[in-house]
């Protein structure tokens, strides 16, 4: 070999070992993309153990996990009207292994608390996992019988209304009636849906805004007794139990969502993971009749469809806390 063909092997074989070179570092992150998830998800909650979003969010969970082929841990950050789990989601890694649950409460909270961040432009939304209508309930040894009753005690003295963290679809709810209904009202904020049921089971408030999810349990048993619920029209449910309006109180409705949500700037492929076997796992007719058997419709989209919805109740519920002369926290 002379020495005209040695410089030109030398030349070849040096490119091969750049050109390796240059792709070592892509590779790995290849290969990461390609085996999301590669470590245990950790789901954030921002409500207590035992309400609706806590238990629909284990099941679904329990289903991911076994498609996904890793863990799915619920972690319960409940308080501050979510700002506590949005801000612990915040500064988790934006790898997709740590997600959030938004709910129309952190809709409501856009208008209703002065956030150092934004839920729409901060976050990625993947998928709704469900909706819901809430229950106006009282304790079975309530005076209170039915909706009328309790606007007629209204007139007589201050009624307390009971509901989880403010902030809380439920919480915002109960606000929302004491507006429509023009009551003196107190709204009583608690830190879980147990110590809202404890509080009307004893008749410490009148009347408590709470799912039908967390409280199945105290409704079947005869614990607690339902008056109304929120939507615009009986729950499959509850076909017995009049909604506000029809019981009375018009101009009132609320439906609730949940939703899985990730950080602003997680990898698009683990968004396609999510949102592919979320779409799966809801269509699972064990999962679709466990959650209406729980009092919740089990309803997947698109991440596009999902910031539609968020815009949407994000303007609807300004509106009201504005009509209502509710302050900004």
């Amino acid at each position: 070999m002379n020495a005209a063909q040695f410089a030109d092997l030398f030349k070849r074989n040096l490119c091969k070992v750049l050109l390796l070179g240059a792709l070592t570092p892509i590779m790995p992150a290849a290969w990461a993309q390609a085996t999301y998830p590669s470590q245990p998800i950790k789901i954030i909650v921002p409500f207590g153990p035992g309400g609706l979003a806590d238990i629909t969010m284990r099941f679904v969970g329990q289903k991911l996990a076994e498609r996904l082929g890793q863990q799915v841990v619920v972690d319960n950050r409940p308080g501050a009207g979510g700002i506590v789990a949005a801000k612990a989601l915040l500064a988790a890694p934006k790898d997709g292994h740590t997600l959030i649950v938004f709910s129309n409460g952190t809709a409501i909270g856009k208008s209703l608390f002065k956030l150092d961040y934004d839920p729409e432009t901060d976050f990625t939304p993947i998928s709704s996992v469900a909706y819901f209508d809430l229950i106006l309930v009282t304790g079975k040894d309530s005076a209170v019988t039915d909706l009328k009753s309790l606007l007629e005690l209204s007139r007589q003295r201050s009624l307390n209304l009971g509901s989880i963290n403010p902030g809380s679809t439920q919480n915002l709810s109960a606000a929302l009636f004491k507006s429509v209904a023009k009551i003196n009202a107190t709204v009583v904020p608690f830190k879980n849906t147990p110590e809202v049921l404890t509080a009307t089971i004893r008749n410490d408030v009148d009347v408590s805004f709470e799912s039908y999810t967390a409280l199945k349990g105290a409704v079947q048993s005869g614990q607690i007794r339902v008056l109304a619920t929120t939507g615009p029209t009986r729950a499959p449910w509850l076909p017995n139990v009049p909604t506000v309006m029809e019981a009375g109180l018009a101009g009132y409705e609320v439906t609730g969502w949940n939703s899985l949500y990730g950080p602003a700037g997680m990898p698009a492929s683990a968004v396609a993971t999510l949102n592919k076997h979320i779409q799966e796992v809801m269509a699972l007719p064990e999962v679709r009749n466990r959650l209406i058997e729980l009092g919740t419709g089990p309803r997947a989209s698109t991440p596009e469809e999902m910031a539609a919805v968020f815009k949407r109740d994000t303007a609807k519920w300004a509106q009201i806390i504005q009509q209502a002369n509710i302050k900004a926290q």
